[in-house]
């Protein structure tokens, strides 16, 4: 049986990556860091393990968000394409809302709830952190 594969791209289609197998992890995150790099009042990541993804377009941009933490985006649209950061070794965490079956992830909890913006009101059940 072959693993499943999940393409994912930019607005403007050339950056485009691919996922293959199952992610570690599906999150929404509410830290100022992750709605400001969005301007939207959360974010939905999806972990992925490194060497279990690839990029099939073109390479993003990378800048160094904060000590230690890496952020990319399309060098063309500018759209924000992938975190990762030394705390996290191992994988690299991308928006969920770039995938091209992006209803097929289910989120599992919330990050960082403390930092959620208080004219957002969710009523999911997920546990949040």
């Amino acid at each position: 049986m072959s693993e499943q594969i999940i393409d994912g791209h930019c607005l403007c289609g050339k950056s485009r990556f691919e996922l293959t197998g199952p992610h570690l992890w599906v999150a929404h995150c509410h830290c100022e860091s992750c709605r400001r790099a969005t301007a939207s009042p959360f974010t939905t990541w999806i972990g992925h393990k490194n060497g279990k993804w690839r990029w099939t377009g073109d390479e993003p941009v990378t800048y160094e968000s904060s000590p230690g933490a890496e952020r990319g985006f399309c060098g063309t649209c500018g759209t924000p394409l992938f975190f990762r950061a030394d705390r996290y070794p191992g994988e690299t965490h991308f928006y969920a809302a770039l995938l091209q079956a992006g209803a097929d992830v289910q989120p599992a909890l919330h990050y960082h709830s403390q930092e959620q913006v208080p004219w957002i009101e969710l009523s999911d059940r997920l546990p949040r952190h």
